[in-house]
């Protein structure tokens, strides 16, 4: 899962939300440096990820990717993954996904001493270029699959993801449709316990 994902996994908790958002910059045991609530949300967002990566529909997602993308597989059906919830964000939300956004924004800059370094550089960039709500448009997520394929050290081809979401599309969608509600059950039962 990317952003999108984990930020709306999070409920309503906003330091459980700003842990799952900036878990990715917090190494290590590094975590132990923030307040509780963050670092519930940083736990959270690890195990999200184990989850994601382990189960056998994302796996599935993943096979037809492998051969050109090898382990960038699983980080392009994230982003493939956080297109579709938003594309069809009514449909987990009861706010459209513009207030959704907006009100995101607003909490993440209420809290930007709470980021780590690299995400309080990189957050204004995405509130202007407003990543998440791009995320619902083929356009929006092929600028983000650019930008990324332009940030990673490796030769990773990103850049070329578009055509294959867009090849396989009704299986992509397919195969979120059957795994967000499964995820969401697994993050409802990991919050309580």
């Amino acid at each position: 899962m990317n952003f999108l994902a984990h930020i709306y996994l999070s409920g309503d908790n906003e330091e459980l939300m700003i842990g799952n958002f900036v878990a990715d910059y917090v190494k290590g045991n590094k975590m132990y440096d923030y307040p509780e609530g963050i670092r519930k949300g940083i736990e959270l967002h690890r195990k999200i990820d184990f989850f994601t990566d382990h189960h056998s529909i994302t796996s599935r997602s993943k096979d037809p990717l492998r051969g050109k993308y090898r382990h960038y597989s699983g980080v392009l059906v994230d982003l493939f993954y956080d297109h579709f919830l938003a594309k069809n964000f009514p449909d987990y939300s009861t706010l459209n996904l513009t207030d959704y956004t907006l009100i995101t924004y607003e909490k993440l800059s209420r809290r930007k001493s709470d980021l780590p370094d690299g995400v309080q550089h990189f957050l204004p960039i995405m509130i202007e270029r407003n990543w998440l709500l791009s995320y619902a448009s083929l356009e929006g997520i092929n600028r983000v699959m650019t930008g990324l394929s332009k940030r990673v050290n490796f030769e990773n081809r990103m850049d070329e993801a578009i055509h294959d979401l867009k090849t396989g599309y009704p299986a992509f969608e397919a195969d979120f449709s059957e795994f967000f509600p499964e995820l969401i059950t697994f993050v409802q039962q990991e919050i309580h316990q």
